[in-house]
């Protein structure tokens, strides 16, 4: 159901960089600043309908089955996030790699593709 709403919402998906398609599904964190004055970051905009399907697809992903994501929630939530920012993190992730898999045409793997490397 994730990849369907990806494909069906995001035609950019594959042609935009990953700050781009962050922007895009509402999940890059913006400042929150005016003058003298400091806000916090938040997210905002974006497609909304895709950033459910992915928090919904990162919630279970985050908790047990993608390591890369358990790593990433366990090391926010033990530097102080909330349960909340760190899934948006993880959502942030998911976009991110789904971006990448459609840039490369390649199946996603754990660990980072090779680079050939011309001595």
């Amino acid at each position: 159901c994730t990849a369907l709403t990806l494909v069906i919402l995001m035609p950019e998906l594959g042609r935009v960089d990953r700050e781009e398609i962050a922007a895009l599904t509402g999940v890059a964190p913006y400042d929150d600043q005016s003058g003298k004055r400091e806000g916090e970051r938040h997210i905002a905009g974006g497609r909304a309908r895709v950033r459910r399907a992915l928090f919904n697809a990162a919630l279970p992903a985050s908790q047990r089955w993608n390591e890369t994501l358990v790593e990433l929630y366990d090391r926010l939530t033990a530097k102080g996030k909330s349960h909340k920012a760190a899934l948006i993190a993880c959502v942030r992730k998911l976009i991110i790699f789904a971006n990448t898999v459609v840039k490369r045409q390649t199946p996603w793997t754990k660990s980072a593709p090779q680079q050939n490397s011309c001595a």
